[in-house]
């Protein structure tokens, strides 16, 4: 009996280890086909996982069993499986797909697909049955579920607007102006506004998405280009290309408050969970910087591989 219990014991706590296990970071490298896997409890690499190809946007299901992948040679959404961190299946979406994102609750992944001046509307539970949206920027790169699900933001490299598609109807809905080469763009925790920045402009516009119109433009660092909302919705940092930084904009002032050094060509970022850390992938630098996002201080380099994209965090 004594034994049982002690059994027991040993496997509520193997249990209970495992729920505060820190989450992973997954970097995808573009020039080196892989997908750097980041313990962000002691921030080393653990693992590297094997794509192929052109590894660009990533999304991690919520349940944290399956990663996304875009691919930029094959066209195709890659799907890695966490559990044996596999590759599991390939799902055409066209030429030169990019940007990946993916909705709240999961039921629905986005593709940003370069050459076909579109995005790819996947359906998590039927992957093979897509809905391709024509948007109207060209190289459309970024797109991004508001968090209530009902909006899809596009943003193009050869544009100066951002896409609305309405995700229920899977069709474009409005097309909002804004800078030069519109990149990253992240929504406030209530859906309530988006920020988007423009890497040709050293701008990030702030959107009202009920009206779907900017209301705000904020001067930012040379090539912004990257954009990060801390959880709790009040800072939203962004990543400036041709400064080496991530600025942090305070919501409520709409000013920036802080500037952190990172290391060359900063591109996309992501939070853990709590908004303790946030991590951004320096392309040329084939690194990963960790910044402290309550300090706002720098507090170390991950060294991955090849050209990294970005960084997603589950």
């Amino acid at each position: 009996m004594e034994l049982r219990r002690f059994g027991f014991l040993i496997l509520a706590l193997a249990c209970l280890s495992q729920a505060r296990a820190a989450p992973f970071a997954y970097v995808p490298n573009e020039r080196s086909g892989t997908v750097s896997v980041i313990d962000t409890a002691s921030d080393q690499v653990v693992a590297t996982i094997k794509t192929g190809g052109k590894p660009r946007g990533i999304a991690a299901s919520p349940d944290g069993r399956r990663l996304y992948v875009s691919d930029q040679p094959s066209g195709s959404l890659v799907v890695v499986d966490l559990a044996t961190r596999e590759v599991s299946e390939h799902i055409p979406v066209g030429k030169s797909p990019e940007g990946v994102g993916i909705s709240r609750d999961g039921a629905w992944i986005a593709v940003a697909v370069e050459e076909n001046n579109s995005v790819s509307l996947i359906r998590a539970a039927a992957p093979r049955e897509l809905t391709s949206v024509r948007v109207s920027g060209q190289n459309p790169e970024h797109a991004v579920f508001s968090p209530d699900g009902k909006w899809l933001y596009v943003s193009a490299e050869d544009g100066a607007a951002v896409d609305v598609i309405d995700v229920a109807k899977r069709s474009a809905a409005k097309l909002i102006k804004v800078g030069e080469r519109p990149r990253g763009i992240g929504f406030l925790p209530d859906s309530s506004r988006a920020y988007v920045a423009a890497e040709n402009s050293d701008r990030v516009y702030v959107i009202d998405c009920a009206r779907a119109e900017v209301i705000a433009v904020i001067a930012a660092g040379k090539r912004s280009n990257g954009i990060a909302v801390r959880p709790d919705g009040k800072v939203v940092f962004v990543s400036n290309g041709g400064d080496a930084s991530v600025s942090a904009i305070d919501v409520a002032s709409g000013k920036i408050t802080a500037t952190v050094s990172v290391g060359q060509r900063p591109w996309n970022m992501a939070f853990t969970p709590d908004g303790k850390k946030l991590y951004v992938a320096n392309g040329r630098s084939n690194s990963v910087s960790v910044i402290d996002a309550q300090a706002m201080a720098g507090l170390r380099d991950i060294p991955v591989g090849e050209a990294p994209w970005g960084v997603v965090v589950r």
